[in-house]
């Protein structure tokens, strides 16, 4: 089982548009890095969102990429004020390859709380995605690492 995180991409500030849709820069850098998702092999059978719509556009660019029949929903758990042990758990007890679109601190966390080798919750990629297997023991083991910039 695969479990790929993935920081939205580049937003506009609160003070341009509250709902702070992705920026052009954000939009080339969620197509590239879904691009790359593609290019490695990732077909999540979910996409999952934050229901926030910067997380929402990021995950559209990898449903289009990677796989468009791919369940594609906002789930709770994946805002940036959430505690990483709630998705943590449900990522225990999923058994498809999951990508989850959230934000920051709450998507460091859980990289951070998923794979015990990471050494910093700081180090998780601004605008980028880690890619975590399930390890025969339960455990999860990091796989890929990708930052647009």
């Amino acid at each position: 089982m695969l479990a790929v995180l993935v920081h939205h991409s580049d937003a506009v500030g609160p003070a341009v548009d509250p709902q702070r849709p992705l920026s052009e820069l954000g939009h080339r850098q969620a197509a590239w890095l879904a691009d790359q998702a593609r290019a490695a092999g990732y077909a999540p059978a979910a996409i999952w969102h934050s229901g926030k719509l910067r997380a929402r556009q990021t995950a559209e660019a990898f449903l289009r990429a990677c796989n468009p029949m791919a369940e594609f929903r906002m789930v709770r758990g994946l805002r940036s004020e959430d505690p990483p042990e709630w998705m943590r758990d449900q990522l225990h007890a999923e058994e498809r390859d999951v990508l989850l679109v959230g934000h920051m601190p709450h998507i460091a966390a859980l990289a951070h709380s998923l794979s015990r080798d990471r050494r910093d919750r700081r180090d998780f990629p601004l605008n980028g995605l880690i890619a975590f297997r399930k390890s025969a023991d339960g455990g999860w083991v990091e796989e890929k690492a990708l930052s647009p910039g």
